[in-house]
């Protein structure tokens, strides 16, 4: 076993005399030892109670044989840090998960992990960091949380309640009324109930094999929730145990290959997930090691039907409606039925992706479109090129409410606490396109997310009439006509930092365009004089933090190649 580097012969006796301290017995050393890695943290709705997840987890692994080792990792909410400064620190948090996953396996040489996450960054983060160690490895997270109701039935989630701030802005709604929506948004424990990039995220693990079916959809806080802890904890003592041969099928890098990623991408397409899975997903692929670029997205984009449409892409379909129509399994086995869009792969549970979904069934078609009713017969997220986006840009095309081709001047501003008071202001008119920079990875720094100006947006009834770009990212609640992950970002230079009012921005999703109609001489004119703006920062990680982060297009991971 891997962990008899830490417990096996008379020199480890000091070892073991530690081990012993935290009470284990001569029994004990001939077991296999797991890692629990917990995101337990009291102020995430979808982690407050992940310390009761993982002490039903540890006894499970104690049941079967195994000796379990918990320890944390650090979490952020990014409901909480939207529209402050706050936010700085949500995807920043993404890398000091992974290397917090690194470090406490191995340097305590667990033979196995079992990882809890449930929320946004935490989730990537735990891959990556399980990807650098390579072991055995089972995710199971703390499952979605129920969607909420008004006082008059009206199903509504956490995107309700920033939309809803717009609203009122706009007097549309009463005090009452947002007071209503904020007291009911939010009804439970678990990851926010929509398509956000929580549950994006935790239904591409189950795309990838990496975790058990029901990961994405099964409510947290439910007996149902429970026994898929219980599988789990489980299964990862099932592969600890094996020979060493067998066991090494199972490292985690052997089922999240380059095969995995694409089946999580066209997942993702066919479910309409947030475009911050595409940053994460990137991540994550360079660290698995696959092949895959961003611009290999609209190729599998073009391959697949968009079935499912989730909150908060004009729907009021949950992620608890998912589950009950026939979950992700569901899904993936209508998009199956094309032959060419899935991939037969290795799962951590022993049997083949392909293998798992053949005799799953959509229940409800009103909830999982068929082959045949797609709400697109293209995927739910695009790339889009231009001089604009020379490397890329990011839309989640399920969520538009407008126009797919959009033309119309610029409005910029200097960073998203300038263009909320824009917005709010009044100096964004129908027809316009908003324009917000230095907020990218290195000009933000930490690449903030753009939900208080684009729920602005939509709560003051511009949603169809405007578009948004920005070197920034849009959380999961995000819709429409947003475009984010311009790269390169202002702060290196990019052409989204040259724009001025009045520019003339025009944008075509079908075609993959996001372009500025200027002149050659025009745009040379305009780099010769840049000077990008660099945001004064007191925080030490975040100066860290610039010093290394690539831009969005490489996933926004930090740079090893320094060293």
């Amino acid at each position: 076993m891997r962990s008899d580097e830490v417990k096996k012969g008379h020199s480890r006796a000091p070892h073991r005399s530690l081990f012993r301290a935290t009470g284990l017995k001569d029994e004990d050393f001939d077991k296999p030892f797991i890692g629990v890695a917990n995101s337990f943290i009291e102020v995430i709705p979808g982690h407050f109670f992940l310390d009761k997840v993982s002490d039903i987890i540890k006894d499970e692994i104690k049941n079967a044989g195994c000796v379990p080792f918990e320890f944390n990792t650090i979490g952020v909410d990014d409901g909480i840090a939207m529209g402050h400064d706050g936010m700085l620190f949500s995807l920043p948090s993404r890398e000091i998960i992974a290397n917090s996953i690194e470090t406490v396996m191995n340097a305590h040489k667990f033979d196995a992990m079992i990882a809890i996450p449930n929320c946004d960054k935490i989730v990537p983060g735990m891959i990556m960091g399980g990807l650098r160690v390579n072991v055995p490895t089972v995710y199971v997270s703390g499952g979605p949380m129920a969607k909420g109701y008004t006082k008059d039935g009206t199903p509504i989630d956490l995107a309700t309640a920033f939309e809803a701030v717009g609203k009122y802005e706009a007097g549309e709604i009463s005090a009452d009324e947002l007071k209503d929506i904020e007291c009911n948004a939010c009804p439970s424990g678990g990851s926010c109930s929509g398509m956000f990039t929580a549950n994006s995220m935790n239904t591409l693990m189950e795309a990838m094999g990496i975790a058990l079916p029901g990961n994405g959809t099964i409510l947290a806080l439910t007996p149902e929730r429970e026994e898929l802890y219980r599988k789990a904890a489980r299964r990862v003592c099932e592969l600890a145990k094996m020979e060493w041969e067998e066991k090494q099928k199972y490292n985690l890098k052997n089922i999240l290959n380059e095969n995995a990623v694409r089946n999580a991408f066209a997942v993702d397409m066919a479910m309409g997930g947030s475009s911050n899975t595409v940053l994460h997903m990137l991540a994550i692929a360079k660290e698995a090691g696959a092949k895959f670029e961003l611009s290999d997205i609209n190729e599998i984009s073009k391959r697949v039907s968009h079935i499912a449409k989730i909150s908060p892409s004009l729907s009021t379909v949950h992620m608890q409606d998912i589950d009950k129509a026939g979950g992700v399994s569901a899904v993936m086995a209508e998009m199956d039925r094309r032959g060419d869009v899935l991939i037969d792969n290795p799962t951590v549970t022993g049997e083949s992706i392909k293998q798992r979904i053949k005799d799953a069934k959509i229940v409800d078609t009103n909830i999982i479109h068929t082959l045949e009713n797609p709400y697109s017969k293209v995927g739910g997220l695009a790339i889009l090129y231009g001089n604009l986006a020379l490397e890329g840009a990011v839309i989640k095309t399920a969520g538009i409410t407008g126009e797919r081709v959009f033309t119309g001047k610029a409005v910029c501003f200097d960073g998203q606490p300038e263009a909320i008071d824009g917005i709010i202001g009044g100096k964004v008119q129908a027809g316009d396109v908003v324009v917000i920079r230095y907020e990218g990875p290195k000009g933000g720094p930490g690449m903030q997310e753009m939900l208080a100006p684009t729920s602005l947006i939509m709560g003051m009834g511009l949603g169809d009439k405007v578009a948004l770009i920005t070197d920034g990212r849009f959380s999961g609640a995000t819709r429409g006509a947003s475009i984010g992950h311009v790269s390169p970002e202002a702060a290196e230079g990019g052409m989204i930092g040259l724009l001025k009012d009045g520019d003339e921005i025009h944008i075509d999703v079908d075609q993959y365009i996001l372009s500025v109609n200027l002149s050659d001489e025009e745009i040379t004119k305009r780099k010769n004089e840049f000077v990008p703006l660099k945001k004064e920062i007191s925080s030490s990680w975040l100066k860290q933090y610039r010093a290394l982060v690539t831009n969005a297009s490489s996933g926004a991971i930090l740079r090893t190649d320094l060293f």
